[in-house]
């Protein structure tokens, strides 16, 4: 069940405004009670019907409505709508968490003997899924998809689904997002795209023909680090008619629906990763101002990277806005010549990297993504800690690297900051 996002538009009336325009307005305009401009908080765990009958209609999927809230409620709902305005799907399923998204969309779709060809820079929990999956009976083979050949040359028979992020986590790789499209559309192979890094202001995985859009909430959309909650989107681009892991169970209606009726039911009824109502409404309020915190953030990432390059403390900066980023040019043109607000930075002395973190002032340490506040963490030593040094090596995770995310402070306080920082540490 979804919310109307149409407008009903009158003489002289722009009949399809802008996506960033119609979330601000998409409740008022869907109707909500006394005048209110934002869809109101349901909390009922429970819905009940007036007659049995209705009730039975509901439960199989002939009519709409909800049934119990681990399936969904009308706030979940009403986000969804929005999700699939900003996206431009067809569908949308939401959950508690970016994880719980992917997990719920692995376990719905995969049987053991299947095979998945992964990015081999993947998100660490997504990797670590993946893992777990393969003691299930499932093959995975993990390949650098900045290259669509060595996508190409680790098909099988038996894959059934390619799985890329748009800009990697931590050291920036953009995925050949284009080529891979291209490469599982010819092969009849379901294309999966986390777009949390870019969020859909940035990118759209729809127009390189991605068949499910994964988005984390908690990161871009929401943005305000007081929500959590993850989607997966289907583009309409994929024939779900012809995937071999439907169950006969969910075979009924639209081919075009299976997929997403087989992802809520195993992935989000069977497993529980249930967004709650709380948090599917802070989620939306944060939504509407996407576009103007993606636009202050890619800027300030922008300027920001541009001024650690030029500092003699710093070894590398890995950010695709630089004109030395391998994939800038790709970035460039999947973008439309913004760059997302992840930077990451090697220091010439590594063994200053704790130093320069604790001198910093404003910069927060901490290891969330796509915040109001810019963000620093050490790399090697927290979040990637568990992978290993190969693990690391393997994925160019040097034992400094330190991640920003970046915010939107005033881009000189940001400058000034990390001046301090890098003259009080001693580094270089």
């Amino acid at each position: 069940m979804t919310t109307d996002l149409s407008y009903d538009a009158g003489v002289g009336v722009d009949p399809a405004p802008r996506a960033s325009t119609r979330i601000l307005h998409a409740d008022r305009m869907a109707g909500v009670g006394h005048g209110a401009v934002h869809a109101p908080m349901h909390t009922s765990v429970l819905y009940s019907y007036g007659s049995a009958q209705e009730l039975q209609e509901v439960f199989q999927g002939h009519e709409p409505g909800f049934t119990y809230a681990r399936q969904g409620n009308p706030t979940g709902a009403a986000l969804e709508a929005k999700l699939n305005l900003l996206e431009e799907t067809r569908a949308t399923i939401c959950f508690a968490t970016g994880m719980a998204a992917i997990s719920a969309t692995f376990f719905a779709l995969l049987r053991a003997g299947d095979h998945v060809v992964s990015s081999r820079y993947v998100f660490g929990n997504t990797a670590s899924v993946l893992r777990t999956l393969q003691g299930f009976g499932l093959e995975v083979s993990h390949v650098d998809s900045t290259d669509a050949s060595l996508v190409a040359a680790a098909l099988q028979p038996n894959t059934r689904l390619v799985f890329v992020e748009t800009i990697a986590n931590p050291r920036t790789q953009v995925a050949d997002l284009a080529a891979i499209g291209d490469l599982c559309r010819r092969k009849g192979v379901a294309f999966i795209v986390d777009n949390t890094m870019t969020t859909p202001e940035l990118f759209k995985p729809r127009t390189v023909g991605a068949s499910l859009v994964i988005n984390s909430l908690t990161k871009g959309i929401a943005g305000h680090a007081d929500a959590m909650g993850g989607a997966v989107s289907d583009t309409g681009l994929f024939d779900w008619g012809a995937f071999p892991n439907i169950d006969p169970l969910y075979q009924t209606g639209d081919p075009a629906y299976w997929a997403m009726v087989q992802i809520r039911r195993k992935g989000l009824r069977d497993l529980g990763g249930a967004l709650r109502p709380e948090d599917a409404h802070r989620i939306a309020l944060g939504a509407e101002t996407l576009k103007l915190r993606i636009t202050q953030t890619n800027a300030n990432a922008l300027a920001l990277a541009h001024w650690l390059e030029t500092q003699p403390e710093v070894a590398n900066v890995y950010y695709p806005g630089l004109a030395n980023h391998p994939q800038h040019r790709r970035a460039a043109e999947l973008f439309g010549g913004r760059y997302g607000a992840l930077i990451s930075f090697d220091l010439t002395n590594a063994d200053d990297t704790f130093k320069v973190l604790d001198a910093l002032r404003i910069v927060a340490l901490s290891t969330h993504l796509s915040d109001n506040r810019t963000l620093a963490i050490p790399v090697a030593n927290t979040i990637f800690f568990e992978l290993g040094a190969p693990g690391r090596m393997e994925m160019g995770i040097s034992p400094g690297l330190v991640r920003l995310s970046v915010g939107i402070e005033d881009i000189q306080d940001l400058i000034a900051d990390f001046a301090q920082a890098l003259g009080r540490s001693g580094a270089g």
